[in-house]
């Protein structure tokens, strides 16, 4: 299925009695920005109606794409709904529950350190270069906890570490806590998650999921937190993750912050490749991209649309 289809549902790209911008909305030019980078899948929506879809050859909306760190986002989500729910906290150091990491800078390191990338850990960790839970145990600091956003995925592996560790008396794993907590009420489905030499999922690589449903992801980011009248996330805890760091004001929990100054509400989730997974409350947009392109770039994606 695909060959470039395109569908148009149930509104029309530039409004309807459902579809109201605040901004003009060319979902024209962002489409075809996106055709030109290798594009894969391309899903708009507005609240639960689609508005617009694009596909490539053998692609549709419910074929499975890897996320790549795009899987990163799902992370900062599960660790304020971990938080509410008295599993943990995001300002505890790493030290209370691993004693190796009581002494020096280490001792400094809390999670919310990790999540925001700014835990002092050093450029790695990413592709097929993705540790398991106890390597990063042993991780040496490159700089002082909250002095650098550094980019990679050993922090998530450690906040892997620790979840796991907080999770042990329920007998899951940081992927079955997701799937229980966070995706299984929203029925999100995913289609497969690559497994390390030890058997385990790593957090900050490994989904694959299809168009259609990153978007339910996206629509429950959209909502608050909410879904069909229950509220699965408290929406003060969802907003902690879209609060950047004094190092990087661009990056909250895992997630992106918005590129353009004059929609300061854009939140996305990135892969490599260009896999984006938009969310615009202002405009009560969701978009799903995949694609395959290393020219590809947020913010000309972004420009595009909202003209």
């Amino acid at each position: 299925m695909g060959t470039g289809r395109v569908q148009h549902s149930p509104a029309d790209a530039t409004g309807s009695a459902r579809f109201k911008p605040h901004v003009q909305i060319n979902i024209t030019a962002a489409a075809e920005y996106a055709a030109k980078h290798h594009l894969q899948a391309l899903l708009f929506g507005c609240g639960a109606d689609v508005l617009f879809e694009r596909y490539g050859p053998s692609f549709d909306a419910q074929t499975a794409h890897a996320l790549y760190s795009g899987t990163k986002s799902f992370w900062g989500v599960v660790a304020v709904a971990a938080q509410s729910d008295g599993l943990l906290a995001l300002d505890e150091p790493i030290s209370e529950t691993f004693a190796d990491w009581g002494h020096g800078a280490k001792y400094r390191v809390t999670l919310a350190h990790l999540l925001q990338l700014t835990s002092g850990i050093g450029f790695g960790g990413l592709g097929n270069a993705v540790p398991t839970f106890s390597a990063p145990r042993d991780v040496v600091l490159k700089d002082e906890p909250g002095d650098r956003f550094t980019y990679g995925g050993i922090p998530l592996q450690v906040f892997g570490a620790v979840l796991t560790e907080k999770l042990k008396g329920r007998g899951q794993s940081p992927q079955a806590y997701l799937f229980e907590r966070i995706l299984g009420p929203i029925g999100m489905h995913v289609a497969r998650w690559r497994s390390l030499k030890d058997g385990t999922q790593p957090l900050p690589t490994g989904a694959f999921v299809a168009a259609a449903e990153w978007w339910k992801f996206g629509r429950l980011v959209l909502q608050r937190g909410m879904w069909d009248g229950r509220q699965i996330v408290p929406a003060d805890a969802l907003a902690r993750c879209f609060h950047g760091s004094v190092v990087n004001p661009r990056y909250g929990l895992t997630w992106w912050l918005s590129p353009l100054p004059g929609t300061p509400d854009i939140v996305y989730a990135s892969g490599a490749g260009g896999q984006a997974l938009y969310v615009i409350p202002s405009e009560r947009l969701v978009v799903v991209k995949f694609g395959q392109s290393n020219s590809y770039r947020h913010e000309t994606f972004l420009r595009r649309l909202l003209t």
